[in-house]
Order: structure tokens, then C-alpha cells, then sequence
């Protein structure tokens, strides 16, 4: 289950945190590979085969998604792995989570035009906010940025929702606002999505935003832009939304009784990937069955109850 997309297939196509942005926000913690060159990284033949053995079920998805632990565009073979999808699935919804960091690469924009959607994140419009969120390859410019999201809005005709992730002090400032508003009247995304810190992040000095606050800042974004802006940060919960898998649960509860771990280490000793794990924890976190603590080598997770 995905918050934005419903039931959602997520394709990883890079591996573990290969990413252009070290983002202090990051639930699966810090960048490992800090890179902006693309490669295959796998055979293609071996994620369409992984894709069609699940295909052949026939499930019931709202979309295909590239997501992942790390950046999908990284991917030098997206746009092979695009078509194959669109032509041999065409009833199925294809969706891209991108940092939008290489879309001033014409060639990345192209290689992903069949995408139905498109979700690209822009956290700041300036340079120092884009340098303290997402700590940025050093190459890297916020304004390369915003310039390869309104090229791609140019020439893309689907849909495209921009994340923006706000931080206490950073970005929610009367001056990140107003250029970030000029971003979006640039970008002419169909919505703009307001996040905030869900579970722990790569730096523990990031905190939610209250919900009064991001009341507010939605506000000041109306009055400054005509897109439509909506709050998709889980400030109110409701535990009864997620059904946990029995067996996963169960998995989990076995290994953290006994010994605290973090997400990085489930994911390796359960043979399931990070992003399901994460999700799960998110869930568990909420209904107060596990609790956190941060060390040197990460964010543990311990069984409470």
C-alpha cells in the first residue's frame, strides 16, 4: 500500500542507496553511493523477467512504480525498461518517484514521457536550503534543478505531483516559501504535495511539523500560486488504515524480541526489501508496538510489548 498511489508494484532499479542527494530526511537513512552517473547497474532482461513472473498473477495494482532505496533515473536503461512495460502491460498505470535531480539531462526526460505520472520532489528553491535539506552531490545546483522540472513540464504531457518535505527552520520560512511559490508558478505541476518527517530520518535533529503549522504554510502557498496544494504528511493516524501481513509480523517480532535492529538488518536477514520493511516499521512505530533508538551505525528498532 502506497499513502500517494494506492496498491503500488515498486520497481528498485538502482541498488541500495546509489543517489545524487544525501536528504536529512531520508527514512532509509544516509546516501552510501553519492553519485550523478548513470549505468544499468543490473542485466534487464533479469528485472523484466522478475517482473513479468509477478505479472503472470495477474494482480490488482493502481500502478507500476520505479522507487526504490535510491534514485530510479540513475538507471541508464529506464527508458528500455518504460516501453516494455507500457507496451506489454498497457492496462496498468505506470508512476516514476524521482528526486528530479537529472532532469536537466534531455535524454532522462525522454527516456520517461510514457510514465502516466510522475512525482519529482523540490524541497527548496535556494541554494542554501537545497545545500542543508538534501546535501547535494557538489556539482550539483538547485536552480539545474528547477530549470530540468520546467523543461520537463514543457514536454510532458501526464500528470506530475511535486513533493515538497518541510523542515522546522529551514525551508518553512517566509523567504523559502516565496521561492519555492515562484518555482511552482515555473514548474506548473497538477499538485503539490506537503510532507513532513514520518518516521526517523538520517539526521535526528529532523522533527514533524504540527498540523496547525502546515495548515498555515498550505495557506500561504494558496495565496502565492494557483496549483492546487494538499497536506499528505501523516500528522493524524488512524492504525486501523494498514493491514500488517501475518507472517511478516510475526517475523519481525521474533527478531526484534530478541535483539534491537535496524532497518537495514531486517531487510538483510528476512530476505525482504528495505521499502517494505520501512513501511511496516512506519505502521508498528505508530501503534507503539516498537520503539527507536539512534546509534552510531543507525536507527534501532526494538519490540516494546
Amino acid at each position: 500500500m502506497s499513502r500517494r498511489l494506492g496498491i503500488s508494484l515498486g520497481i528498485d532499479l538502482v541498488p541500495y542507496k546509489y543517489c545524487p542527494l544525501n536528504c536529512v530526511y531520508c527514512e532509509v537513512q544516509k546516501t552510501t553511493h553519492q553519485v550523478t552517473k548513470r549505468e544499468s547497474y543490473f542485466e534487464v532482461r533479469e528485472i523484466l523477467d522478475e517482473l513479468d513472473n509477478f505479472m503472470a498473477t495477474a494482480p490488482h495494482l493502481d500502478y507500476i512504480t520505479f522507487s526504490g532505496a535510491g534514485e530510479p533515473t540513475l538507471n541508464s536503461s529506464i527508458g528500455e525498461i518504460v516501453n516494455y512495460i507500457k507496451a506489454k502491460y498497457p492496462s496498468y498505470k505506470l508512476a516514476l518517484l524521482t528526486n528530479g535531480v537529472l532532469f536537466n539531462d534531455k535524454e532522462v526526460r525522454q527516456e520517461i514521457l510514457p510514465c502516466d505520472i510522475v512525482l519529482p520532489s523540490l524541497d527548496s528553491a535556494t541554494q542554501e536550503g537545497f545545500e542543508k535539506i538534501n546535501r547535494p552531490c557538489p556539482e550539483l545546483k538547485v536552480q539545474d534543478l528547477i530549470e530540468g522540472l520546467v523543461q520537463f513540464r514543457n514536454e510532458y504531457k501526464g500528470t506530475i505531483w511535486l513533493e515538497v518535505f518541510l523542515i522546522k527552520g529551514i525551508n518553512d520560512t517566509e523567504e523559502e516559501i516565496e521561492a519555492l511559490a515562484k518555482a511552482i508558478n515555473r514548474i506548473k505541476p497538477n499538485l503539490v504535495q506537503l510532507n513532513c518527517l514520518d518516521r526517523p530520518g538520517a539526521e535526528d535533529w529532523v522533527n514533524p511539523i504540527p498540523l496547525h503549522n502546515l495548515k498555515q504554510i498550505k495557506a500561504q502557498f494558496k495565496e502565492k500560486t494557483s496549483v492546487p496544494v494538499e497536506i499528505i504528511a501523516k500528522v493524524k493516524y488512524k492504525t486501523t488504515e494498514s493491514q500488517l501481513d501475518t507472517e511478516l509480523l510475526e517475523m519481525l517480532h521474533s527478531t526484534l524480541i530478541r535483539r534491537p535492529s535496524t532497518a537495514e538488518d531486517l531487510s538483510a536477514m528476512l530476505d525482504i526489501h528495505i521499502n517494505e520493511i520501512s513501511k511496516v516499521l512506519r505502521q508498528l512505530c505508530l501503534e507503539k508496538k516498537i520503539t527507536v533508538k539512534r546509534e552510531s551505525r543507525g536507527v534501532f528498532y526494538i519490540w516494546t510489548s
